[in-house]
């Protein structure tokens, strides 16, 4: 009989198998965070195996094969149980009835399966926790032996009703490691304990899978820190962004202080849309459908005043966080002149910034008319004015990047971004406020900015982001 093929194992695979319809592709399309494995609640829609590697910097961290589900295994084992040979011969015997029925449609489903096996790849066996055991899966297991591949077994939960308990006492008779694993509700510690986990099926396979987590850990951290930047980014570009608008006459009429206000705001819309769709992408969610049309955040228009309510500052916060900008800046009045102000400048600073703030609550950005070159004026409308604008634009780009970072890229079903009432409260303490206020300050003043400003901007929002989604 023919030996076993031998491949490059230059990163751990893993073949994920089972009875039809148990939740394998989704298993694999969460572990490889992949969104493009196909996924259906139809027996059989898995036909071919296919592989899907996770590739980080362009290294495989580990590659997963998503097999269809057995068919005929009763008729399977029986041709194995045909050959009375030793242990040590029963994985040739697999091997024996993969060429011997290569081109027989009968077996088409269990020659996919078994032929990553074969090819050295480990087993994943999965089967549903919410249906009762039954004697029929020992064949399937029973086969799974004969490879004589190091094995594990994870209980999925397609329904509410728990069978595990007399699962696990089944599965731990013919698997070396029993896991419950709901690929619908993964996050990242679930997915570093299934890895480990992987690392303790055979020792050839503890360095490469160990060097696999620590490269995904490093990844995770790298998808938190690009989230950072783009949304640092947005919100710089949105605060310090110009519209301008040509006019002719001699004054702009109100159609066209209509018209910037209203391009003002599409741009910022749309550099909204744009940075969502990139976030998307870094979290390998490219397939993403969600449940809000373009922008609205279920109704909540980047504008509107229930975004404002939502996402923003109260006016009372608004007051406090101008008063105390205003006051750092009074400060400076009174460093100037030595404290002979008797400190009256912070006082006044304070006064001035918390006005200022409360007076612009609705404003956007004041409408200015400029020069004239051979009678044209233009209108021009930015940077941002408006104290509260970062925090909505901010908020809303936190709370989207939050909510794709936590979806399982298993899930097929809309995307629901439904808001969270109490999200502002997480996300934005009085410390974080004050710390973003310095930077928005800066933003909105048109001042030129230090890209270790930028950084430290970032810096602040990845730590907000990396609270919010490993909470």
């Amino acid at each position: 009989m023919p030996g076993r093929r031998e491949i490059d194992f230059s990163h751990p695979k893993f073949a994920v198998v089972g009875h039809p319809n148990k939740g394998k592709s989704s298993i694999v399309s969460a572990l490889a965070l992949d969104d493009t494995v196909q996924i259906s609640d139809t027996p059989g829609t898995t036909t071919k195996k296919r592989s899907f590697p996770l590739t980080v910097d362009g290294k495989v961290l580990y590659e997963l094969f998503d097999t269809p589900g057995f068919q005929r295994a009763r008729r399977v084992l029986a041709w194995l149980k045909q050959h009375d040979v030793p242990a040590n011969k029963k994985h040739e015997v697999v091997q024996a009835f993969i060429d011997t029925h290569r081109e027989n449609e009968h077996f088409h489903d269990e020659i996919e399966l078994l032929e990553p096996i074969m090819d050295g790849a480990g087993i994943i066996y999965v089967v549903d926790g919410s249906q009762p055991y039954g004697e029929e899966y020992e064949t399937e297991m029973e086969i799974l032996r004969w490879t004589g591949q190091p094995s594990m077994a994870l209980i999925n939960h397609i329904d509410e009703m728990d069978y595990s308990e007399e699962w696990k006492k089944a599965l731990e008779h013919y698997f070396k490691m029993v896991r419950t694993f709901n690929p619908m509700q993964t996050n990242f510690e679930q997915h570093m304990s299934i890895l480990e986990s992987m690392a303790q099926l055979k020792e050839e396979w503890i360095a490469p899978l160990k060097t696999s987590i620590k490269l995904f850990k490093q990844y995770q951290e790298q998808m938190l820190e690009r989230s950072a930047t783009l949304i640092a980014r947005l919100v710089y570009e949105s605060v310090t962004a110009v519209e301008k608008l040509p006019f002719y006459a001699p004054e702009a009429s109100e159609q066209e202080r209509y018209k910037i206000e209203s391009n003002y705001k599409d741009r910022l819309r749309e550099l909204e849309v744009a940075a969502q769709k990139d976030i998307e992408d870094i979290w390998n969610h490219g397939h993403l459908q969600k449940k809000e049309k373009v922008l609205t955040f279920e109704g909540l228009d980047l504008f509107s005043e229930e975004t404002a309510s939502v996402f923003g500052l109260t006016r009372k916060e608004l007051l406090i966080t101008g008063m105390t900008s205003g006051a750092i800046t009074g400060a400076g009045i009174d460093l100037l002149f030595a404290g002979h102000t008797l400190l009256l400048g912070g006082a006044i600073g304070a006064l001035i910034g918390g006005a200022g703030a409360y007076l612009g609550f609705n404003e956007l950005s004041e409408v200015k008319v400029l020069g004239q070159t051979m009678g044209k004026h233009y209108l021009e409308m930015g940077p941002m004015e408006n104290r509260n604008f970062p925090y909505i634009l901010l908020g809303r780009a936190i709370y989207h990047t939050m909510k794709v970072a936590q979806t399982s890229h298993a899930k097929r079903e809309v995307f629901d971004m439904e808001m969270d009432q109490t999200f502002k409260e997480r996300w934005l303490d009085d410390t974080s406020r004050n710390a973003l206020e310095k930077y928005h300050k800066k933003f909105r003043s048109g001042s030129a900015l230090e890209a270790e400003e930028l950084k430290a901007y970032e810096t602040l929002i990845k730590q907000i982001l990396k609270r919010l989604i490993d909470a």
